[in-house]
């Protein structure tokens, strides 16, 4: 079985050949996958509909509850301010990461939110799984767009 990071990569690889920014998500619990996405920002006309946000109101739907106290979610690109705050909200576990951003994320550059006096949750948090490959995929797109 593929590892639940290579499964991210996956959806982030799918999000691309939608035309989306190849962002993948899987939330897992208990060993197993609970709810996977890719962006869908463009698809859905929702500016909310990053890869995070779409598989955290699966997996609430999913479980039939807000809280996703025993979760891992796995993401391909360190998560944006708002994706931080819903992973807080939802109480998700613990949090890995692939590529570190240091211009748009908010977990290790940008605002740190989980560092913040304000942030009520901070998951288990750790950074740059397979960041070689989700680094590749970010810039192999955007490079095709210029």
């Amino acid at each position: 079985m593929a590892s639940f990071m290579e499964l991210a990569l996956d959806e982030a690889r799918a999000a691309g050949e939608r035309g989306e920014v190849p962002i993948g998500c899987v939330l897992v619990q208990d060993g197993a996958v609970i709810a996977r996405a890719g962006n869908r920002t463009l698809t859905d006309h929702d500016p909310t509909a990053h890869a995070e946000i779409v598989a955290i109101r699966a997996a609430a739907h999913a479980l039939r509850s807000e809280r996703l106290t025993d979760c891992d979610l796995y993401v391909t690109l360190e998560p944006c301010a708002m994706c931080a705050g819903a992973i807080a909200f939802a109480r998700v576990r613990r949090l890995y990461y692939g590529a570190r951003d240091p211009n748009g994320g908010a977990v290790d550059n940008g605002v740190k939110f989980f560092a913040s006096p304000a942030c009520h949750h901070r998951p288990e948090i750790y950074g740059g799984m397979a960041e070689a490959e989700a680094s590749a995929l970010l810039k192999q797109f955007f490079q095709e767009r210029r």
